[in-house]
């Protein structure tokens, strides 16, 4: 029986590329947001999920690492790269300049602000809850109206393409991680993700990155968001380049214990090398 993998749906969004590059041979199931993929696989009815986590232009997904943080104890088990290539998808006919709302999710009208700006200032920006959704918002539009999302979902609605590539960046690029409830077993060539609160007191992150420095492990991400706890308190969000069972790793995992109050790992995965 072919294994099932939850997306962020509905078919034709950059989410369901991603399952496709993950497992061709898998049932995917599409789910209407991130955090509903999730629930599905705690409940059963997936065996994983894909969500994106972050982009190269507009950084990253937020509703993904709250999850991860907050409201969910599903592991990270792969990462996977894939490149952003934005079209403005009209109804047939539909002109560039009466064009007067676009509708997507916010991390795509982000990625695409500058064309945007430039050549729809006229236009009112609408979030959507995906891409492809987007496009139904703009099917039922009674107006001139665009969406932007992936030329996909033009072979999938009677829609046309009006100006293919209107990211900011032509190497634009979104990261996603493959959920499920336990992570990847070491590879020798892998990353751990974690997230970590810190006591009140001078040099705590000081202290946490000197135990991956001493150690000679790099650190390939830091961010903080915030706890939701109270105004300035931040959670920190590090990945680095080891599989949390390798011994630097563990010992490094144990010497910043000290200075938080809360850890949590969120997997170790092989790290994404293209080609």
């Amino acid at each position: 029986m072919a294994r099932k993998v939850a997306y962020l749906g509905p078919p034709g969004t950059f989410s369901e590329a991603a399952a496709i590059a993950h497992d061709a041979e898998a049932e995917l199931v599409p789910f209407p947001r991130i955090s509903a993929v999730a629930q599905a696989v705690e409940a059963g009815d997936a065996d994983e999920g894909i969500v994106p986590i972050e982009n190269s232009i507009e950084g990253p997904v937020t509703d993904t690492l709250d999850l991860l943080i907050h409201d969910s104890t599903l592991s990270i088990c792969k990462e996977l790269v894939l490149p952003i290539t934005h079209c403005l998808l009209v109804k047939p006919g539909t002109k560039l300049e009466t064009i007067r709302v676009v509708f997507s999710i916010p991390q795509a009208l982000g990625q695409c602000r500058r064309f945007i700006e430039g050549s729809l200032a006229q236009a009112q920006v609408v979030a959507a809850l995906s891409t492809v959704a987007g496009v139904e918002d703009m099917r039922a539009y009674d107006g001139p109206s665009a969406a932007i999302a992936p030329r996909r979902a033009a072979d999938l609605y009677p829609v046309e393409v009006l100006v293919e590539g209107i990211q900011d960046r032509a190497d634009n690029v979104t990261r996603f991680v493959v959920l499920a409830f336990e992570d990847h077993p070491p590879t020798g060539d892998d990353k751990t993700s974690i997230a970590f609160l810190l006591d009140d007191r001078p040099r705590q992150l000081h202290n946490v990155i000197k135990q991956f420095a001493e150690r000679d492990i790099n650190l390939s991400k830091i961010e903080s968001r915030p706890a939701k706890e109270s105004l300035g308190r931040y959670v920190f969000l590090l990945d680095f380049d080891r599989h949390r069972e390798d011994a630097d790793a563990k010992e490094a995992l144990a010497g910043i214990a000290p200075s938080t109050n809360t850890l949590k790992i969120f997997g170790s995965y092989p790290r994404f090398r293209s080609g």
